[in-house]
Formats: structure tokens, C-alpha cells, sequence
């Protein structure tokens, strides 16, 4: 590696510059002001909302970036005020906005902007984020445009539509004893459930989808929306959150066994894969996942390869096929199956989409031309008979959850996810931990008892059902919608993945599949790829290798109990293996974190920190080359490292 590495490089894979939040208080009250909006609005420490953001849309669902002037900041010990104006589209629309505070826990946010030109939008105004924890299935009361109110609860289950509609405020308990009223004034507002992609909130939202979009407001017009937060309550009733991260283990094995974990495989990743199958084969992994969808391009020679490299990496083959007609799903279902047993029947899971199904059709439009799903199953017994038959989407579990497939014909279900649909930030990337049991409760509700299975799924978006593709990245950037996105190549990729397959192992997953082998999605990269000058061109590994390589390696251990008291710091996840117990534990934040381990840990510890990073993207073994002897209740670990403990007694 012949080029300086930063810290950034390490744990985020790129060297863009991220701008901190300023953080606002008033009293008890406090906010982050980022990028003109506010995150994580807090009372006495509680989390009030998750975000309040005025924002504008193109007429392709893009968000611009506010050209942000004349910011102000008036700050006193029991009061705030922020001012700016903006800019968005060269100019198009202008507009000033104003957040007040005060120590009473009230907060006001007001946009006030005009177009200068005919300017079309898909949505211009507020964007207010309910968090999900203490919130989902909660009780709320709910005052709509025309003056009416009503009991209402959030869901706790992932709602495939909009919960609540024509909504002016909303009311819910955040802390014991204690309300807050959000009302959104200047225009009608519904929610969706973000959960439905991942998102960790409740995103309540200018203007209802039912209306035209785009649309366009006129020279001239202005837009004059505000959200106002109001507490009620006794601050007496408040207990501390204040409190160290502990994370329990129990000695009784819990659920179901560790699930088979497997990458995906793509045809133009073909000959990646090939160079990097020394790599790839130590990783282990139980099935490798492979797309074919013929409208790309794909061919018999590309399935034929895929079967020769899932024999070369010992891995059991899946296939995902695209059924790529409407009036001949029959017919191409037949030759699928022809394909595959001159081939020798390579595969012993098929799952079969209908092409139309990978883009997304909104609640209340019309559906497309589409074979009937319980016909296209029937017809894959039939042309397949030998294969497990999966169904359901190869897209998000947003489009599985509107759509649901008559799981009677199926073996198993399946679906996928992304962690930076709707932002691409940091915090919010990792956020999406959070929904992870709510999607695994929510499917599990509908799939008839069937297992699910989930994947191939990674930070970056792998199709884009709502647009032609995911975004270019040649910037190199974090951004909401990346089909590469760089954070997998840094230790953060590492600590989510682990989060990720503890939180859906944990959710009953009956296999995982992760975004690929080598790729942007990729665990490894091989020699010849297009990569940023400080990875060895001669090939090598990301540190989400590691991870991927140690959980494959607990393929159907028993699970043991952990009980993690800050579960948005730290996941963890463990297993009784044949001489003892092995944990793995990452730190989900930016921060160093002090992990107290109950009752005192005595074996074996390996850490993948950034201090490592260099060395483990060489060396295959890393997490063994790392071990070290432990005994102790108190475990550090750096911004995003990795930890695997394992004793032979417990």
C-alpha cells in the first residue's frame, strides 16, 4: 500500500469531509442543527423526534441541497434562535427559515419560500421523523385538518400504506409523564412507515401522495409551513438516562440455530470472482446467491459459470430469476428449466420474480401488466421440480409488504433491504439496525409459518425500484441511494454487517445472504478491479471480510442469550460451539465505548480496529492473527472495531 491511509479511509472508506451538527440547547431542551434541519430533539435527555426538516424535491424524488446564507445563531442559557435563507434548483426556489427553542421544551420551525420561476417539485415543505423505540405500537392522539381528533396507535407492525392521513398534530408519550404535541401548520400531512425501507422512524410528510406529483408551484407563489413542538409533563418524572453500555451472557442457548450466511453473485462480476477465489474460499460461505435476469444480457454461458464457481467455493447455488415476459412467463419459466438441468441442475433454490415486480408501484396507482404470481410459482413445480421455490421480491421488503405472495405454493420467502435509501449520512446508515425486528416481526406475520429469507443486502442499493438504477458515485461520496457506496470498504461496513445478521439471526431469519463477493457490494476485491489508490492492486480484502468469515463459520450452532442495554451502540451476537462459547460484538458508533461484560469474560479476544486496517486486508486469517488472552469484565473497543470472544468455559 503505497499511499498514505487516513483515518477516514479506515473507517469510512472515503476522505469526504463531514461537517459536525452544531448541538443547540435550551434548558433541558436540546437539538443538532445540521444542514439547516434538526436531528434528534431531546427533553431532560428523552428523545422527543427523531428529525424536522424543511426540504425540496425534484420532480424525480432528488433532494437538493440548500444553498444555505445569512445563517444566524442566537443562543441564551434558556432560549435559541436560528435564521438563514436559502437556495435550492440555481435559484428557482428561495426561501428563509426560522427555529426558535425555549427551556419549557417548546420548539418552533418555520419556512417561508417563493418560487421565482414555474418551479416543479415532488414535494416542498416539512418532513417531521417520529423515532420507532418506545413509539411503535404506542398509543397517540391525532387532530386532523378538519379540526377532529381521535385515540390512535402507531403501528406496530410495518404498515405497507399510510397509517394516518390528513393529519395537522399529533400527540404521543416520549418519556414517563410526559407528551409532546407535534403540529404541522400551512398544508395537509400524512405518514408512512419508513420501516418499510429500513428506516428507524415514522416519517410524517407535506401533501398527500393521492395528489398529482410532480406538480409545480408557480412564479411567484410562496410556500408557508411551520412545525411547532409543545411539552406537557412534570421534568420530576424524568429519570436519567445517564448509564454505562453492559452487555449480558446468559449460559442458556435461546431460538433457532445460527441461519447459513451467503453472498450474492452477479454476471459482470464474473471474472472478479474468479481472481479472487483464494480469498473468497476461506470465507466459507453456506450459499452464494446468483442473478439472471436474460432483459440484462445474461446467458447460458453466465449460468454455466456461475455453477463452476459455486463449485469451486464448495457453496451450495441459488438462483434469483427475473421471469422476463408478460405473456410468455410460461414459456420462459419452461426454458429455465431446460437451461438448468443440460447444465446438471447446479441449483437447489430457485426464486422467481415477474420482471415488473422489481419496480415499485405507490399506494393508490394502478398496478402494471403482470403474470399472476400463484401461476408463475405453478409453473416453476412444474419446470423445477427439484429445487426449494422461493417467492416474493428481489427488491425492498416495502414492495413485499404491499404485494404479498401466496406463500402456500412457496418454500420460502424472501426479500431485501439497504440501509440508505431515504439518507445517507452516517448515523442514519447505521439507524436502520433499529427496524430490523420490526421487518422480521412483520414478515413473519404474513409468511404462513414459511422461513424467510433475507439478502442480498448491503449498505448501498443494489436496484433502484423507483428509478431507472442507483446513483453513480464517482465522487467517491456519501449519498442516499449509492450503488457503491464507500463506507463498505471501511471498519463501519464491518460493524454494521455484524449488526445486521445479529439483528435478523436474532429475528429468525432462515438464511442471510450479504450484498456479494467482490463488487461494490463485495467482501473482497480482486486484483485488476478499479479501486481507490490505497488498496494493494494485487488484491485483498475489506474488514467486513472478517466478520462475513467468522458467523459463516457458526452455521447452525446454538444461539446463547445476550441481553445489550444500549442496543443503538453496540450489537452483539453468540453461539455455543463445540468447546465453549464465541461472541462477536461491534460498536456502532463514532465513538470510543467501554463495553462491561456480565459475568467477567476469561478465554480469547480479537479486535479489528483502524489500527489494523492495513494488515487485515491482507492477511485472511486476521481475527486469529489478532487473539490475544482476556480475563476481564471491561472490553474497549475504537470507532466501529469488531470484537470475537471465545472461551472454552461459560
Amino acid at each position: 500500500m503505497p499511499y498514505a491511509i487516513s483515518d477516514s479511509i479506515r473507517l469510512y472508506g472515503t476522505n469526504e469531509p463531514v461537517e459536525p451538527p452544531r448541538l443547540l440547547q435550551a434548558g433541558p431542551l436540546s437539538a443538532e442543527f445540521e444542514r439547516g434541519n434538526l436531528r434528534y430533539i431531546r427533553y431532560h435527555g428523552r428523545e422527543m423526534m427523531r428529525a424536522v426538516s424543511f426540504i425540496v424535491r425534484d420532480r424525480n424524488w432528488g433532494t437538493y441541497a440548500p444553498q444555505i446564507t445569512q445563517l444566524e445563531f442566537y443562543e441564551q442559557p434558556d432560549s435559541f434562535r436560528i435564521s438563514y435563507q436559502a437556495t435550492v434548483g440555481g435559484g428557482e426556489f428561495r426561501y428563509r427559515a426560522v427555529i426558535t427553542g425555549e427551556s419549557n421544551g417548546s420548539l418552533k420551525f418555520s419556512g417561508n419560500g417563493i418560487a421565482t420561476t414555474d418551479f416543479q417539485t415532488n414535494r416542498t415543505g416539512f418532513v417531521v421523523l417520529h423515532p420507532i423505540e418506545g413509539v411503535a405500537g404506542a398509543p397517540c392522539t391525532v387532530e386532523h385538518v378538519n379540526g377532529t381528533t381521535e385515540e390512535r396507535r402507531f403501528p406496530l407492525l410495518i404498515d405497507p400504506v399510510q397509517p394516518m392521513t390528513a393529519l395537522r398534530a399529533i400527540t404521543h408519550e416520549f418519556a414517563p409523564g410526559f407528551k409532546v404535541t407535534c403540529r404541522m401548520e400551512g398544508d395537509t400531512f400524512e405518514m408512512e412507515d419508513q420501516r418499510n425501507w429500513t428506516d428507524a422512524s415514522f416519517k410524517t410528510y407535506v401533501r398527500p401522495l393521492a395528489l398529482p406529483w410532480p406538480y409545480q408551484i408557480a412564479k411567484g407563489e410562496s410556500v408557508d409551513q411551520s412545525v411547532t413542538l409543545k411539552v406537557s409533563g412534570s421534568a420530576a418524572e424524568i429519570e436519567s438516562v445517564e448509564g454505562g453500555v453492559t452487555l449480558t451472557i446468559a449460559k442458556q442457548v435461546v431460538g433457532n440455530p445460527f441461519p447459513p450466511l451467503g453472498f450474492a453473485l452477479y454476471p459482470k462480476d464474473l471474472d472478479a470472482t474468479k481472481r479472487s477465489l483464494d480469498a473468497l474460499r476461506p470465507s466459507a460461505p453456506s450459499h452464494i446467491v446468483c442473478y439472471y435476469d436474460s432483459r440484462l444480457g445474461h446467458s447460458e454461458i453466465d449460468l454455466r459459470r456461475m455453477a463452476d464457481l459455486g463449485k469451486a467455493l464448495g457453496a451450495e447455488l441459488w438462483l434469483e430469476f427475473v421471469v422476463p415476459s408478460v405473456d410468455h412467463f410460461e414459456q420462459d419459466i419452461r426454458d429455465l428449466g431446460r437451461i438448468l438441468t443440460e447444465l446438471g441442475k447446479p441449483f437447489t433454490a430457485v426464486m422467481i420474480s415477474p420482471a415488473p415486480d422489481l419496480k415499485c408501484t405507490l399506494p393508490g396507482s394502478p398496478w402494471p401488466p403482470c403474470p399472476p404470481l400463484d401461476d408463475c410459482y405453478r409453473a416453476a413445480r412444474v419446470a423445477l421440480p427439484e429445487v426449494r421455490l422461493g417467492g416474493g421480491m428481489f427488491s425492498f421488503f416495502t414492495e413485499l409488504n404491499r404485494k404479498r405472495p401466496p406463500v402456500e405454493l412457496l418454500d420460502f420467502v424472501t426479500f431485501t433491504t439497504v440501509a440508505i435509501f431515504h439518507a445517507g449520512d452516517d448515523r442514519s446508515a447505521m439507524e436502520t439496525l433499529e427496524s430490523i425486528p420490526y421487518l422480521a416481526k412483520s414478515a413473519q406475520s404474513f409468511v404462513g409459518g414459511k422461513p424467510y429469507h433475507v439478502g442480498p443486502s448491503s449498505i448501498g442499493l443494489r436496484m433502484n425500484p423507483y428509478g431507472e438504477a442507483p446513483m453513480a458515485n464517482p465522487d467517491n461520496i456519501r449519498q442516499a441511494m449509492n450503488g457503491m457506496d464507500p463506507r463498505q470498504r471501511g471498519l463501519f461496513a464491518a460493524a454494521w454487517s455484524l449488526g445486521f445478521v445479529a439483528r435478523f439471526t436474532q429475528g429468525g431469519a432462515s438464511a442471510i445472504t450479504v450484498g456479494g463477493g467482490v463488487g461494490e457490494f463485495g467482501i473482497a476485491y480482486a486484483k485488476m478491479d478499479y479501486l481507490q489508490p490505497w488498496f494493494d492492486e494485487s488484491g485483498g480484502v475489506y474488514p467486513v471480510y472478517h466478520v462475513f468469515k467468522g458467523l459463516a463459520a457458526l452455521r447452525g450452532k446454538p444461539l446463547i442469550d445476550l441481553t445489550i442495554s444500549t442496543p443503538r451502540e453496540i450489537q452483539a451476537i453468540a453461539a455455543a460451539t463445540d468447546d465453549g462459547v464465541e461472541v462477536w460484538i461491534a460498536n456502532l458508533t463514532d465513538r470510543l465505548k467501554i463495553v462491561q461484560l456480565v459475568p467477567e469474560f476469561t478465554g480469547q479476544v480479537a479486535v479489528l480496529a483502524a489500527t489494523e486496517f492495513e494488515s487485515v486486508t491482507r492477511d485472511f486469517s486476521a481475527m486469529d492473527s489478532l487473539e490475544r488472552g482476556f480475563a476481564d469484565k471491561w472490553l474497549s473497543l475504537a470507532p466501529f472495531a469488531v470484537a470475537r470472544l471465545r472461551s472454552q468455559a461459560h
